[in-house]
């Protein structure tokens, strides 16, 4: 009887899918940024305003987790996962933030290029995230995951090459700089998609 009375489950899975497109939606803004410095300081803070979003979706989940007695999936699993999808937004931020303050004066095929990736990886986390509330999904989520292990791979190749370029190519070393941290930047955002794929992993095998 006890039981009955306690809240269960929540709609952690909507608040899963309301972060993942604001992810998205942080993405897109960074490669219009990446591609085109015109609208600076509009992207910037476009961004911005998705990362405060995104921060009280988190907080939301991990509120409600606290409330919640019965979990659809384990409580560590849920606030992993939480956590790791605002990090891909909260460095989006620093990667706009960082351009405004750098004061670059032009984009590079190569940050365009990571761009790219980053949208590609957070595109696949929303569609992973949004089977997420039914293991019978378990074979296309897997399959998803291993897409964004190999975007990420991409985006480390990407950098590389990127990196090998400055060096060699850039004379103005304050430049060279500046761009060193984009790129790194960029290519962490990747990262921590991958890590969001391998927790929606672990997920699966737990569950499915």
């Amino acid at each position: 009887m006890f039981g009955r009375l306690m809240p269960t489950e929540g709609k952690f899975f909507d608040l899963f899918n309301q972060h993942a497109e604001l992810c998205v939606k942080g993405a897109k803004e960074m490669l219009g940024l990446m591609t085109n410095f015109d609208d600076l300081e509009n992207r910037v803070h476009a961004i911005e305003s998705i990362e405060k979003q995104a921060d009280k979706v988190t907080y939301a989940t991990v509120e409600m987790l606290h409330k919640t007695f019965i979990t659809p999936i384990d409580r560590d699993d849920i606030h992993q996962l939480i956590t790791r999808m605002d990090d891909i937004l909260d460095l989006m931020e620093d990667a706009a933030q960082t351009v405004s303050l750098y004061d670059l004066k032009a984009v590079t095929p190569e940050a365009k290029r990571l761009a790219e990736l980053v949208l590609a990886c957070c595109e696949k986390v929303r569609d992973a995230v949004a089977m997420l509330h039914n293991m019978d999904n378990s074979r296309k989520i897997v399959a998803i995951c291993e897409e964004i292990d190999r975007l990420e791979s991409d985006a480390d190749h990407v950098m590389r090459a990127a990196m090998s370029k400055l060096f060699r190519d850039e004379p103005d070393v304050r430049n060279l700089i500046k761009l060193k941290a984009i790129y790194e930047i960029l290519e962490t955002v990747t990262d921590r998609c991958e890590d969001v794929a391998n927790i929606i992993e672990g997920i699966i095998v737990e569950n499915a």
